[in-house]
């Protein structure tokens, strides 16, 4: 048995042995951890409780009892008498993606199975962000396109001498080809944002400044809109760590969402103040909040916002020109910048946007 054990430990991923009754007789410290402590003398069956592990398990232990398991195209080729498969099953409290591999106990070590769990959860998830990713990109951009080829062929058919028709539908297809073209930029800059997030700034920036600036460009739509602009605390002197475009590009998105989501309040409100302790960042901070008093957002909404392509209202985001992914850039530009976006609202009273940035940029 100390035998056992010590070819287990040498193991580096979880991995537990089975006598021939299936009970287990030794677990390396990694199997510990993933499946729970107290592993040895316990039945396998109450380890891992899955139908397809169990029988994958009976089968290597005697293949004459059970038919082989079918092959997982998707994974490598297992050698004569060993099983290997994916399985969702439960650990330690937590449903986990497993891929097990079960084989016999080399003979030397006695009759009995090895079985291997390696928990593929964060690959999985990983997997299925991406193809989500692909998928609603996918969909963002087919629908103008199969707008646009319509209107290209009913332009080359009945409305080919309608000039009406025809400045109506180039009008559309313009908004559209628009509309596709800030989506490339803004996936192109969501990359660019992930890719430097783990690289803090190292320059230093006038944040006043920049809240200043970005007023006096959104200024003309604030006034189109009817929307009063306020702000407290954007005169004085204040240079933080932190990358200029980007910030920029934080406080363009998230006031141009309340200008257009926001407007029906009437007024805007930018405050910039200091933080004497922020616990978050153990130290002190300053906030800068965008506040408006539109028509606010159900709270069901408020932990969705971030997500890439994630809408409150579909439709009118995209007649609005949004594409769904402005707020996800403002989440890792201040993740990037170390910092915290707060999201606060209630339906019929606004909505507050809060970034939080460190006044110094600790070493890490």
């Amino acid at each position: 048995m100390r035998r056992l054990a010590g070819f287990l430990d040498g193991v580096p991923v979880p991995m537990l042995a089975v006598d021939r009754d299936a009970r287990v007789i030794a677990a390396n410290g990694l199997a510990g951890g993933l499946l729970g402590a107290d592993l040895p003398g316990r039945p396998f069956v109450t380890v891992l409780r899955h139908p397809a592990i169990l029988q994958a398990l009976d089968w290597v232990l005697d293949p004459t009892v059970m038919p082989a398991p079918t092959p997982d195209p998707a994974l490598p080729t297992a050698p004569e008498g060993v099983a290997v498969l994916r399985a969702a099953c439960a650990a330690d409290g937590r449903e986990i993606m497993a891929e097990i591999t079960i084989a016999p106990l080399p003979a030397p070590l006695g009759r009995g199975a090895t079985i291997a769990v390696i928990d593929r959860s964060v690959a999985e998830e990983a997997e299925q962000m991406r193809r989500d990713f692909v998928a609603n990109v996918s969909h963002e951009l087919k629908t103008p396109l199969t707008a646009m080829t319509g209107f290209i062929e009913t332009l080359r058919g009945p409305a080919r001498d309608d000039a009406r028709a025809r400045d109506r539908f180039l009008d559309i297809m313009e908004r559209e080809a628009g509309r596709m073209n800030r989506l490339i930029t803004e996936l192109l800059t969501l990359s660019r944002v992930q890719a430097e997030e783990r690289r803090r700034p190292l320059g230093r920036v006038d944040l006043p400044g920049i809240l200043r600036g970005v007023l006096a460009t959104l200024t003309p739509r604030a006034e189109l809109a009817g929307v009063t602009v306020e702000t407290l605390g954007l005169d004085q002197p204040l240079r933080l760590p932190g990358d200029g475009d980007q910030l920029t590009q934080v406080f363009q998105n998230l006031i141009e969402n309340a200008l257009k989501y926001g407007a029906s309040g009437g007024s805007l409100r930018v405050t910039l103040s200091r933080i004497a302790h922020e616990p978050l960042l153990r130290g002190p901070a300053w906030a800068v909040v965008v506040e408006d008093r539109g028509e606010g957002i159900e709270e069901q909404h408020l932990p969705r916002l971030t997500e890439r392509f994630y809408r409150v209202d579909t439709h009118r985001a995209r007649s609005q020109g949004g594409t769904g992914l402005g707020l996800a850039i403002v989440k890792h530009i201040v993740n990037r910048h170390r910092g915290r976006l707060r999201i606060e609202s209630r339906l019929g009273e606004g909505s507050r946007f809060t970034v939080i940035l460190p006044e110094g940029l600790s070493r890490g």
